[in-house]
């Protein structure tokens, strides 16, 4: 699971527990101006996930790490479908951040607030 916070101008995004260790990181900071917005999702899972480099995926278990799709590296921190996020990336080194977070409404609506501020 993964905790979204927002610190001054950047999008933090903590991957908490044992995550960290199949997701290969521990954190993630993008600045606002770089996020395109936020979705909850829980059909996100059900796409095509790409090739894994590096990473975990064991279907229905947990996807985790970095993946490569149509020329894009997509971040996944996700067992739990019902509670996908999908954060949307310009200029970053990431396309799409999707994580799982406690409450993906509140998650939501705190990055498109900070968007809407920045």
């Amino acid at each position: 699971m993964a905790r979204i916070d927002i610190d001054g101008d950047d999008l933090v995004v903590t991957i908490e527990g044992l995550d960290r260790l199949w997701a290969l990181k521990s954190r993630l900071t993008i600045p606002l101006a770089n996020v395109r917005g936020a979705t909850a999702d829980p059909g996100i899972t059900k796409e095509p996930k790409g090739i894994r480099a590096p990473g975990a995926y064991l279907p229905g278990v947990i996807t985790a790490g970095t993946f490569h799709l149509d020329g894009e590296r997509v971040f996944w921190d996700v067992h739990d479908p019902a509670k996908a996020v999908v954060i949307e990336l310009a200029d970053e080194r990431y396309a799409r951040l999707i994580v799982e977070v406690e409450d993906p409404r509140a998650a939501v609506a705190l990055v498109e607030n900070a968007k809407q501020r920045h």
